[in-house]
């Protein structure tokens, strides 16, 4: 790739998803998404994340300054685009707003939450397009977000019970246990319209860990080793589903405890 093009905004990237930009400009980003493995990663998650921010966060959102956003707003007078045809990257003053208020979003911590993935554009693989999600979702967690006392047994039975009818998996807390690490909750999302477990860690060394599981068709296959978003990911699957382990510990500890968890985990 030129390392003289400039790496597009995500706000770029949207534009580009939602057909907004000139066929010059359109044809520039096709070109880096072929040839920058980053930027087609990113383009696919925009694409083709849909998380329920609106109704999850109203209240946050009615509270916001927006009255005070529109009068600053209001004063920038608006800028002609110095390109012929084209529709700048914030035409109005309201997609601008609407950027910050995208902005303010973002900086809230999601704790549950709904992974929904549609289908086109991408031509990778199944199992490479939940992994790159779940990946951008793990990846907002810190120490913090899974801090707390460790559920009693009990609980992290009624949890993971609830997964079970769902995924079609035999789940127990010994089964789903890491050496060394904490478990912390287990949540149920979802994929493409397939549901997801997630089980949640939080490992003393170096943080948040996941366990993931979704029904999966894409046939066997043996454990294998990938970074995605500054993590560790071991991922395997059976005949019915795919699991991912994702954290920040060593790639040979990952491997480790995958190979330990991976014997137990069985539909």
């Amino acid at each position: 790739m030129n390392t003289k093009q400039i790496i597009p905004s995500d706000e770029e990237l949207t534009a580009f998803i939602d057909g907004e930009l000139t066929a010059e400009e359109a044809a520039r980003i096709e070109t880096m998404v072929k040839e920058d493995e980053s930027v087609a990663e990113r383009l696919e998650f925009l694409s083709r994340a849909s998380l329920p921010f609106e109704q999850a966060f109203a209240p946050l959102l009615a509270e916001a300054p927006r009255q005070k956003l529109e009068t600053v707003l209001a004063a920038i007078p608006a800028a002609n685009s110095t390109k012929s045809g084209s529709t700048p990257t914030f035409a109005s003053r309201r997609r601008f707003l609407g950027a910050l208020t995208a902005s303010l979003i973002a900086g809230i911590a999601i704790d549950r939450a709904f992974i929904g993935i549609g289908r086109g554009f991408s031509a990778r693989d199944e199992n490479s397009e939940w992994r790159a999600v779940v990946a951008d979702y793990i990846s907002l967690y810190t120490p913090e977000t899974l801090a707390g006392p460790v559920p009693a047994r009990d609980v992290q039975a009624a949890q993971l019970g609830s997964l079970d009818e769902k995924l079609g998996l035999s789940l127990s807390p010994e089964a789903v246990s890491l050496p060394g690490i904490d478990f912390s909750r287990a949540l149920l999302l979802q994929y493409d319209g397939k549901p997801l477990a997630q089980i949640a860690y939080l490992d003393p060394e170096t943080g948040p860990m996941a366990l993931c599981v979704v029904r999966s068709e894409a046939g066997a296959k043996a454990p294998d080793l990938e970074s995605r978003k500054g993590m560790n990911v071991i991922y395997w699957s059976n005949a019915t589903h795919a699991f991912m382990l994702i954290g920040h510990a060593a790639a040979d500890r990952m491997t480790a405890i995958a190979d330990e968890v991976r014997g137990r985990v069985t539909a």
